[in-house]
């Protein structure tokens, strides 16, 4: 609509000059024209139509034998100055969109690196992700997700730093880094989280201090062995998974014992213990961040995913990731106050198969997960 109102304007300016005694000007319709086309049209567009504002009042100037008085000139003047104005105002925002364009760009190639979606299979799950910025416009941020296919099952974790920033980025590069030669190289899942605690700890001593490296990250890690129907979890802090069956059944999957946040280690030293929850085919594990929990309506309700999810079904993961994300913007009006990070993970009807050429892998042995909270 905005794109024809230049139009609008000439023609309104013509029909009252026309319609109205000499003594009326129609310039400031003339001149308002090239402002409005000058943010939204390209450059050969704002020139076309500051051509024609000037034509136009030229023309009405003539029809009123008014050429020659000082209003006339002086009217014609501004609709000139306007239009040059307008030109040089078309140039400017075209620059400064070419350079936000510029910086979307680095920083979704800086997203893509430091954060990159997993493939929609691995080791025979049906695997989707996604990040959910809060401010609109905005890549990356605390939010990380990461799925490898090991020798010892697809192992995944999902997390999030404290703070934002590129802090909270450089965090999120080190645990991502350290997951994925940690879950290749560790026999048990309480390695892999143990590697993670002591990268974050080393790198706070190397900026001095863990609150200059943004001091503690939230994460649950998982593995899903090959030919076996369950999953293994350590959770450090975070929110707890959600097991979904294919009858539209949602589980939650809350740990025993709850474990402090990755990079607190000063504050304590628990060992790290694998909990076991049955993961039948057909089912689909949900992981998140906090900003899915603590998005709130305009009332200051947060959403809760578990009772929003029971009872539906979806087709594949990315089907109900898109789902959920519509229903969170829907519940916020748009306006979620943190980033959200997702990933579900399915396990196919037609049944589990191993992994071609990778031996198995006896597990460690792992506590059974009470999966269900009333």
């Amino acid at each position: 609509m905005v794109l024809y109102l230049p139009v609008v304007l000439i023609l309104a300016g013509l029909i009252f000059d026309f319609a109205t005694p000499a003594r009326f000007t129609a310039a400031p319709l003339f001149a308002a024209a090239p402002l409005v086309a000058a943010p939204f049209y390209p450059l050969l567009g704002t020139i076309l139509v500051a051509s024609v504002s000037l034509a136009a009042e030229l023309g009405v100037e003539v029809y009123n034998n008014a050429l020659g008085r000082a209003e006339s000139l002086t009217e014609l003047l501004t609709v000139v100055i306007v239009s040059v104005l307008a030109i040089f105002i078309n140039g400017v925002v075209r620059r400064s969109g070419a350079r936000l364009a510029s910086a979307r760009i680095i920083a979704e190639t800086a997203q893509r690196a430091v954060l990159p979606r997993p493939a929609e299979r691995i080791g025979g799950l049906r695997v989707a992700a996604r990040y959910e910025a809060a401010q609109e416009g905005a890549f990356i941020g605390g939010d990380l997700f990461a799925v490898q296919d090991t020798p010892y099952g697809v192992r995944l974790v999902v997390g999030d730093v404290r703070g934002k920033g590129l802090e909270a980025v450089e965090a999120v590069a080190v645990l991502i880094g350290t997951f994925r030669e940690a879950a290749e190289q560790e026999s048990s899942l309480e390695g892999v989280a143990q590697r993670l605690e002591r990268a974050l700890t080393r790198e706070g001593t190397r900026r001095d201090g863990l609150d200059a490296f943004e001091g503690f990250t939230t994460a649950v890690l998982a593995e899903i062995p090959y030919g076996e129907g369950v999953v293994r979890l350590v959770n450090r802090g975070h929110p707890e998974p959600l097991m979904m069956t294919g009858d539209g059944d949602v589980r939650m999957l809350a740990p025993t014992n709850a474990a402090l946040p990755l990079g607190m280690s000063e504050l304590g030293a628990w060992p790290d213990r694998a909990e076991q929850a049955e993961y039948p085919s057909g089912s689909t594990l949900l992981f998140y961040t906090d900003g899915l929990t603590e998005a709130r309506n305009s009332q200051g309700v947060f959403y809760l995913p578990r009772e929003r999810l029971t009872g539906q079904t979806f087709q594949g993961p990315d089907e109900l990731l898109q789902e959920l994300i519509d229903d969170v913007r829907l519940h916020t009006g748009g306006g979620n106050q943190d980033d959200m990070a997702l990933l579900a993970v399915s396990r196919p009807d037609e049944g589990r198969r191993e992994r071609p050429g990778m031996p198995t892998v006896a597990p460690a042995p792992a506590t059974p997960i009470a999966p269900v909270i009333p």
